[in-house]
Formats: structure tokens, sequence, C-alpha cells
């Protein structure tokens, strides 16, 4: 008997027929853009909506063989796990805090989330002491600020504190 923490998350079959679906909708958002162009073959040679309409047909009819396909295997009796609780658990406790540094990053500027980041994530994932924390996270801010900001003259987003500091 599976453990409920270690059984199957996501299966195999939903996840193709997902990817299957979004590469789909590309595909038709392709063709229609193609559409707003005259697709026809003139004297000249293709025209601009030519090319991207059969890039479009090509994606479509992939997506469609790939659905397809998921659910022959699926009718088989294939049944998979693509993504477990354990691996899922993983996969977040990973994305959440990227998440929330891209979030943060947006008001509080490039620096200072690298910083808030860098630090939480030594120390709480990786079970630094705050000192190790502290240091990377400040260390690698200023690092950061000195290459791009100063060498490379190429600033990253700012925040308030940058322009409270006057390193706008």
């Amino acid at each position: 008997m599976q453990d409920a923490r270690s059984g199957p998350f996501v299966s195999r079959f939903a996840m193709e027929v997902g990817f299957s679906l979004a590469i789909l909708a590309a595909g038709v958002v392709v063709i229609t853009g193609a559409r707003q162009f005259d697709i026809a073959w003139t004297e000249n040679g293709p025209s601009p909506g030519f090319f991207p309409l059969g890039i479009g047909i090509v994606i479509v009819g992939g997506s469609l063989a790939a659905l397809a396909q998921a659910f022959l295997g699926h009718r088989r009796g294939r049944r998979e796990a693509f993504l477990d609780r354990e691996q899922a658990r993983r996969v977040v406790s990973f994305g959440l805090p990227i998440l929330a540094f891209v979030v943060l990053a947006l008001w509080t500027g490039m620096y200072v989330a690298m910083a808030l980041y860098l630090f939480a994530v030594t120390t709480y994932q990786g079970g630094f002491r705050v000192r190790t924390g502290l240091l990377v996270g400040l260390g690698t801010a200023i690092g950061f600020y000195v290459v791009f900001d100063i060498w490379f003259r190429t600033p990253l987003l700012k925040g308030p504190l940058e322009a409270w500091l006057g390193l706008h």
C-alpha cells in the first residue's frame, strides 16, 4: 500500500494532456497572428503570413499528435506518476522563494530583494547560521552593485532604499 505522502501528485497523463493543450493554444495564436497578414504565395514569393501560418500548422499538428499519444497510452493502462508528493514539496519549496524574490524585487529593487532572498534560503533552507546568511546576502548584493552599476554601468532595478541612500 502506498503512503499518501509519497503517492502520485500529478499523473503523467494529466501533464501530457495539459502540456499538449497549452502547445495547441500557442499554435492557434500563431495561426491567428499569421492570418492578420496575407498568407498567399505570390509571383514575388511567399507573403508575410505564409511562413508563420505553416509554423502554426506544424505546432497544432504536433500538439494534436502528442494529445492522441497521451490518450492512447492512457487507454493501454499506462498510469505513471509525473510528480509525487515529495517531489512536489521540493518544487514548491524551491519555487515559492523565487516567486517571492521576483515580487519583492518589484517593490524594493533588485539589491534589497537579492539580499533578503539569499539570507532566507541560506538560513532557512540551507541551515546556515544567521551571520552566514547575512554575509552571503549582503555580500552578494554589494558585489552585484559594484559589478553591474559601477563597473559595467548597467543599473539593475532599484527601489526606495537605493533612492534614500542616493544610489540611483
